[in-house]
Protein backbone atom coordinates (compact mmCIF):
# COMPACT_ATOMS: atom_id res chain seq x y z
CA UNK A 1 0.00 0.00 0.00
CA UNK A 2 1.63 3.30 -1.07
CA UNK A 3 1.30 6.00 2.05
CA UNK A 4 3.89 8.61 1.08
CA UNK A 5 3.99 9.62 -2.71
CA UNK A 6 7.23 11.47 -4.00
CA UNK A 7 6.80 13.62 -7.00
CA UNK A 8 9.93 14.63 -8.64
CA UNK A 9 8.63 18.36 -10.39
CA UNK A 10 10.51 20.59 -12.86
CA UNK A 11 7.71 22.22 -14.79
CA UNK A 12 8.56 20.00 -17.84
CA UNK A 13 5.95 18.54 -20.11
CA UNK A 14 6.85 15.05 -18.64
CA UNK A 15 6.88 16.28 -14.99
CA UNK A 16 3.46 17.96 -15.73
CA UNK A 17 2.33 14.50 -16.76
CA UNK A 18 4.03 12.35 -13.93
CA UNK A 19 1.69 14.98 -11.46
CA UNK A 20 -1.23 14.21 -13.09
CA UNK A 21 -0.47 9.96 -12.37
CA UNK A 22 0.70 10.87 -9.21
CA UNK A 23 -2.02 13.08 -8.24
CA UNK A 24 -4.48 10.11 -9.61
CA UNK A 25 -2.57 7.59 -7.22
CA UNK A 26 -2.51 9.17 -3.98
CA UNK A 27 -5.86 9.72 -4.58
CA UNK A 28 -6.75 6.80 -5.03
CA UNK A 29 -4.48 5.18 -2.03
CA UNK A 30 -5.12 8.60 0.20
CA UNK A 31 -1.53 9.15 -0.22
CA UNK A 32 0.54 11.81 1.14
CA UNK A 33 1.60 13.71 -1.66
CA UNK A 34 5.27 15.04 -1.26
CA UNK A 35 5.88 17.40 -4.44
CA UNK A 36 10.11 18.20 -5.09
CA UNK A 37 11.68 20.87 -7.24
CA UNK A 38 15.38 20.83 -6.71
CA UNK A 39 17.55 23.51 -7.74
CA UNK A 40 20.74 22.71 -9.60
CA UNK A 41 23.69 24.37 -8.43
CA UNK A 42 25.98 25.61 -11.37
CA UNK A 43 28.98 23.77 -11.94
CA UNK A 44 32.40 24.41 -10.29
CA UNK A 45 34.36 26.46 -12.94
CA UNK A 46 31.42 28.27 -14.07
CA UNK A 47 31.94 32.25 -13.93
CA UNK A 48 28.79 32.95 -11.63
CA UNK A 49 27.78 34.34 -8.25
CA UNK A 50 26.94 30.79 -7.33
CA UNK A 51 24.59 32.43 -4.65
CA UNK A 52 22.34 34.81 -6.51
CA UNK A 53 22.30 31.93 -9.30
CA UNK A 54 20.62 29.27 -6.47
CA UNK A 55 18.32 32.03 -5.00
CA UNK A 56 17.46 33.19 -8.62
CA UNK A 57 16.62 28.94 -9.34
CA UNK A 58 14.67 28.61 -5.96
CA UNK A 59 12.28 31.40 -6.97
CA UNK A 60 11.79 29.88 -10.30
CA UNK A 61 11.14 26.58 -8.80
CA UNK A 62 8.92 28.15 -6.09
CA UNK A 63 6.86 29.75 -8.78
CA UNK A 64 6.43 26.71 -10.89
CA UNK A 65 5.06 24.61 -7.99
CA UNK A 66 2.54 27.37 -6.86
CA UNK A 67 -0.19 26.70 -9.70
CA UNK A 68 -0.04 22.62 -8.45
CA UNK A 69 -1.08 23.59 -4.23
CA UNK A 70 -4.75 24.21 -5.46
CA UNK A 71 -4.93 20.98 -7.50
CA UNK A 72 -4.07 18.48 -4.24
CA UNK A 73 -7.66 19.59 -2.99
CA UNK A 74 -8.19 17.15 0.17
CA UNK A 75 -4.85 15.19 -0.29
CA UNK A 76 -2.18 15.94 2.00
CA UNK A 77 0.47 17.89 0.41
CA UNK A 78 3.73 18.83 0.98
CA UNK A 79 5.91 21.15 -1.40
CA UNK A 80 9.99 21.77 -1.04
CA UNK A 81 12.37 23.01 -2.87
CA UNK A 82 15.83 21.54 -2.42
CA UNK A 83 19.01 22.31 -4.22
CA UNK A 84 21.44 20.00 -5.34
CA UNK A 85 21.88 17.24 -8.03
CA UNK A 86 18.26 16.47 -8.84
CA UNK A 87 18.82 12.29 -8.63
CA UNK A 88 20.31 12.59 -5.34
CA UNK A 89 18.46 15.05 -3.75
CA UNK A 90 15.00 12.99 -4.72
CA UNK A 91 17.06 9.61 -3.62
CA UNK A 92 17.68 11.61 -0.45
CA UNK A 93 14.15 13.22 0.41
CA UNK A 94 12.75 9.46 -0.18
CA UNK A 95 15.00 8.16 2.50
CA UNK A 96 14.48 11.10 4.91
CA UNK A 97 10.74 11.29 4.77
CA UNK A 98 9.95 7.46 4.39
CA UNK A 99 8.47 7.35 0.59
CA UNK A 100 6.88 4.39 -0.24
CA UNK A 101 6.87 5.41 -4.02
CA UNK A 102 8.20 7.76 -6.79
CA UNK A 103 6.92 9.41 -9.70
CA UNK A 104 9.71 11.21 -12.07
CA UNK A 105 9.00 12.17 -15.72
CA UNK A 106 10.96 10.66 -18.18
CA UNK A 107 12.51 13.72 -20.56
CA UNK A 108 13.16 11.54 -23.70
CA UNK A 109 16.91 12.47 -24.46
CA UNK A 110 18.25 11.11 -27.18
CA UNK A 111 20.17 7.78 -27.28
CA UNK A 112 23.89 9.72 -27.27
CA UNK A 113 22.33 12.10 -25.00
CA UNK A 114 21.21 9.46 -22.40
CA UNK A 115 24.66 7.57 -22.84
CA UNK A 116 26.54 10.59 -22.51
CA UNK A 117 25.20 12.49 -19.41
CA UNK A 118 22.71 9.69 -18.07
CA UNK A 119 19.29 10.31 -16.85
CA UNK A 120 17.71 11.38 -13.53
CA UNK A 121 14.98 8.89 -13.91
CA UNK A 122 17.58 5.92 -14.42
CA UNK A 123 19.80 6.95 -11.90
CA UNK A 124 16.09 7.32 -8.92
CA UNK A 125 15.14 4.17 -10.41
CA UNK A 126 19.23 2.38 -9.45
CA UNK A 127 19.20 4.13 -5.63
CA UNK A 128 15.58 4.64 -4.77
CA UNK A 129 15.00 2.77 -1.20
CA UNK A 130 11.16 2.52 -2.85
CA UNK A 131 9.23 1.57 -6.03
CA UNK A 132 9.58 3.97 -9.34
CA UNK A 133 7.22 4.85 -11.40
CA UNK A 134 8.49 6.79 -14.93
CA UNK A 135 5.97 8.17 -16.97
CA UNK A 136 6.37 9.94 -20.41
CA UNK A 137 5.26 12.72 -21.48
CA UNK A 138 1.89 13.37 -23.59
CA UNK A 139 2.03 12.10 -27.14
Amino acid sequence: MIQKLLIAYDGSDSARAAFDFALDLAGKYGAELHVLAVARPPEFGDEVETEAVIEQSRRHHAHTLQPLKSRTGALKAHFEVKVGHPAETIVLYAEDHGIDHIVVGHRGHGLFERWLIGSVARQVIAYAPCAVTVVRPRA
